[in-house]
């Protein structure tokens, strides 16, 4: 049976609808393609919040163990009977990553310059990045009396005095006189006085040095045994009675303040010269 033309036309109509309906219901390559890269944004968006916001809580985590840690061993500096100066440090118990210190200072309030005392507790943990925080806790606790002031300084000074003066090995002893570990010997039996535990002191060290090794009986007589009896001497040489000499010029001891400083240095390179 044959189509007339019209039924033809009418069958190429419909096809080509049916094409045109196929067409609208599928996606292009194209548009594939743009939908994956606005996926792939938006799943490495979500993905980095997810991360940040694991990486805070576990954040909030650890400041929170750290601020336990800091808090416990404050409480227990301020619930003590008695308080000195002192530091100390080591692993929490119970978050053994966390590490803490705590220590009882005296410090000069920043107004009055008045002395205080102060607690601080401090707790130090490695972070979701991997960076060390650290939590501090502080505390005044209190001023410090005007005798209690100045027996801090008085410590203080004496630490300060020790690490300027104390010479542990003959080496270094030999390095300062400006002589070799042999003299040095020779100089302790000659009566070159240490400390008990056997530390040498630049000041006597330089009463040998500036008479050659062969001190008078007077120079070994100025020689001192301890930073403590070091600190005295200094004092009153320091305080200097009219009359006194001072071997390193050969002037009395107020005699520099009414001189210029270059006769000063003049003299003593020259005493110094003699004496080697």
């Amino acid at each position: 049976m044959e189509r007339t033309g019209s039924e033809k036309t009418n069958v190429v109509s419909r096809r080509k609808r049916e094409r045109i309906v196929l067409r609208r219901d599928a996606f292009t390559l194209l548009e594939v393609l743009t939908a994956l890269v606005i996926l792939a944004f938006t799943s490495t968006t979500i993905l980095l919040v997810l991360n940040r916001c694991m990486a805070s809580t576990a954040n909030s985590a650890l400041q929170m163990e750290a601020f336990q840690v800091a808090r416990e061993n404050l409480e227990q500096v301020l619930v003590s009977e008695s308080l000195t100066e002192n530091v100390e440090f080591g692993n929490s118990e119970l978050y053994p990553n966390i590490s803490w210190r705590s220590a009882v200072e005296a410090f000069s309030e920043p107004i009055s310059g008045q002395m205080w005392t102060r607690a601080v507790s401090a707790a130090d943990y490695v972070d979701a990045a991997g960076e060390t925080q650290t939590l501090e806790l502080v505390h005044w606790i209190g001023p410090l009396t005007d005798q209690q002031a100045n027996q801090l300084m008085e410590e203080e000074d004496l630490e300060i005095l020790a690490a300027e003066q104390l010479v542990d090995t003959v080496e270094d002893a030999a390095a300062h006189a400006g002589v070799d570990a042999e003299t040095i010997e020779e100089w302790l039996q000659n009566g070159l006085l240490t400390t008990s535990d056997g530390a040498f002191i630049r000041y006597n060290l330089d009463i040998y040095a500036n008479s050659g090794g062969d001190p008078s009986e007077e120079d070994r007589a100025r020689q001192v045994e301890s930073i403590e009896d070091l600190a005295m001497r200094l004092q009153g040489e320091a305080e200097g009675g009219e009359g006194e000499i001072d071997p390193t010029t050969g002037l009395p001891y107020e005699a520099p303040e009414q001189v210029d400083v270059s006769e000063v240095g003049e003299r003593a390179r020259d005493r110094q010269g003699r004496s080697r």
